[in-house]
């Protein structure tokens, strides 16, 4: 399990030049750049796997005979804030394999400056393998596992896995909520949905789900392509943080903090010199609390447009979760809350819901587990 070990250094605490390129607007390191790291290295671990840690080049595709693509993004999980004085570690290695699919964790670390090592960030890729010539599953090599840790990663990949079947299962594109979400809507709706025309109090704040959105266009260029001559994943995952912060932005009407990436999708490839639309929209929000003055959920969609037709179909799907900064310029919450019009909205309104219980279950048990 260990070969496929690889690690990747930011040396920000002594490159200054280096740490300009990466800062962001608030003097902090831009997250969406280091996104595109993580799929970066998430694909080198996923060949070192397939190729064995001596090989140092890819070599061309169809002389390999097959190709590794990103299936999904299951977490990405800020456990602290990121120092930019220090240097930055991005390592991970593969943790499970299924017949044509692997599981690779990932994680950040600052390093250096003299202080202890510090966890940053945790996330879990999944990388499908596929035949270059017919494009079909192609099987992954199986993991040597000899240590009680590394018995310890796999039964954790496996539960990923698992997880990750369940939550398709339950996804509200393919069932209806359960009768506990059902009332809870109903409840929401009676409450926050109605009184369009003349507002009544507890209508303060509320924002329309579909007045939330807003979008980007863009061409995809060539600088931009992977090795199997699409567009690198890891671009798109950035264009989506990017849009999503600026729109979470918007709705707080503040600065935020990161907490999590709560899933990607990748359906297809982009191809270069496709024209690529981004939507953004505020799927769910929470009232404030003492933890999280105001934590908002996040959807970013990809679609790829047909310039002649007019006609679009979807590529990504993006899910984001921030929470606003209390500031002493700005110490006053509003009480934002983002409200669904359509079923369709209330049910993205309900998977928003579903995904900010997780996370902070999630942060509830490393929170306890550090204290």
């Amino acid at each position: 399990m260990y070969d496929s070990y690889t690690e990747l250094i930011l040396p920000f605490g002594s490159s200054v030049q280096l740490l300009e390129e990466y800062t962001n607007a608030h003097g902090g390191i831009r997250t969406g750049k280091l996104m595109e790291h993580l799929d970066s290295l998430a694909g080198s671990i996923a060949y070192k796997h397939m190729l064995g840690p001596k090989v140092e080049t890819l070599g061309r595709i169809h002389e390999r005979g097959f190709y590794i693509v990103t299936a999904s993004v299951d977490r990405l999980d800020i456990l602290t804030n990121l120092d930019p004085s220090r240097d930055l570690r991005l390592s991970g290695q593969v943790i499970y394999t299924g017949r044509s699919s692997m599981e690779v964790a990932v994680k950040m670390e600052s390093i250096g400056g003299h202080q202890p090592e510090v966890t940053v960030l945790l996330g879990r890729f999944s990388m499908v393998c596929r035949d270059a010539n017919t494009h079909k599953a192609r099987q992954v090599n199986t993991l040597s596992i000899s240590t009680p840790e590394e018995h310890a990663l796999y039964s954790l990949g496996e539960g990923i896995k698992r997880r990750r079947l369940s939550v398709a299962e339950r996804s509200l594109d393919r069932v209806p909520p359960t009768s506990a979400e059902a009332k809870e809507l109903h409840s929401f709706y009676l409450t926050h949905g109605q009184h369009e025309e003349h507002p009544k109090k507890q209508d303060a704040g509320r924002v329309w789900m579909g007045d939330t959105s807003i979008e980007k266009c863009m061409l995809m260029f060539p600088q931009e392509r992977n090795v199997h001559q699409k567009v690198f994943g890891g671009y798109l995952m950035r264009l989506a943080y990017e849009l999503g912060f600026t729109n979470g932005s918007m709705f707080v009407r503040g600065p935020m903090h990161f907490l999590s990436l709560d899933s990607i999708s990748f359906a297809q490839p982009v191809p270069i010199g496709s024209i690529l639309r981004l939507t953004s929209t505020i799927l769910h929000s929470t009232m404030p609390s003492p933890e999280h003055p105001l934590t908002v959920h996040v959807g970013v969609t990809a679609n790829v447009v047909d310039v002649k037709t007019g006609a679009e179909h979807t590529t990504n799907e993006f899910r984001f979760t921030w929470c606003k900064d209390m500031t002493e310029e700005d110490p006053q919450v509003i009480a934002r809350k983002v409200v669904p019009r359509t079923y369709k909205e209330a049910m993205l309104w309900l998977e928003g819901k579903r995904a900010l219980e997780l996370g902070d279950q999630i942060r509830g048990i490393r929170y306890h587990a550090t204290t």
